[in-house]
């Protein structure tokens, strides 16, 4: 696991964007497209704001969601909301190749295994993603994998919907398909992500971010995250 720390929250988004943008230029030479799924938080939409300012070929370019919460399509809680804001209204990437989460819906788990069907449709079977971006919470969550849902054990289904947190039901990715990316890229940015961040690191799996072993991940932290006082500065 390839860990860059950075002095802050916009730096460490700055660089992950970087890293995106390289990323999905190599997948797009190599296999002629490439998939990209990113989750939410207000870090990722800065780096999805540094992201549509670098030069890259969208048109090659499906976009998909990790997790989402169950609300009404434009409420300001939602994660696509944001997307479409700091990303997708800013760049060139065809409307077809952009992939809400179906959640405004009354069938969450019917929608959840159309979703699953869009991308086995895009990316084969089983779902095996170019690029999957997550994020870390204090509590030890990924994507919407929260400590004791029943999500954390699906095996079979791509995608699930889990039970109430934070007062809304979450569509997510499951640990079978972020296991199979061919690159994890983890976000991390403020000092209540601290303990949270240790236990990734340590591979800890009394955390559900513990349970995410892909092969090639690359962690990019800012410093209070990290608990350094001196940052190792990496630069695009």
């Amino acid at each position: 696991m390839e860990i860059l720390v950075l002095p802050d929250a916009e730096s460490a988004a700055a660089r992950a964007a970087f890293l995106i943008a390289e990323l999905v230029q190599s997948a797009i030479k190599k296999r002629g497209q490439c998939s990209l799924a990113v989750s939410g938080g207000s870090t990722p939409w800065l780096m999805l704001a540094h992201l549509a300012e670098l030069k890259v070929d969208w048109r090659h370019v499906h976009l998909f969601q990790v997790d989402e919460r169950v609300l009404p399509e434009g409420d300001s809680n939602r994660n696509w909301t944001h997307v479409i804001e700091s990303f997708v209204a800013r760049v060139s990437i065809p409307e077809c190749q952009v992939h809400a989460m179906p959640v405004s819906t009354s069938n969450l788990e019917q929608a959840a295994a159309s979703y699953e069907a869009v991308l086995r449709a895009v990316v084969g079977t089983p779902v095996k993603l170019d690029i999957v971006h997550l994020g870390l919470g204090s509590d030890g969550h990924t994507a919407s994998l929260v400590p004791d849902d029943p999500a954390l054990q699906a095996k079979v289904s791509s995608v699930v919907c889990t039970n109430p947190y934070q007062g809304h039901r979450r569509m997510t990715l499951t640990f079978s398909v972020l296991n199979r990316a061919r690159k994890l890229l983890w976000l991390v940015a403020g000092t209540e992500k601290r303990d949270a961040l240790c236990k990734l690191l340590n591979g800890d799996r009394s955390i559900p971010a513990g349970r995410v072993r892909g092969g090639d991940a690359t962690v990019i932290a800012d410093s209070a995250a990290m608990g350094l006082l001196d940052a190792a500065m990496t630069g695009p």
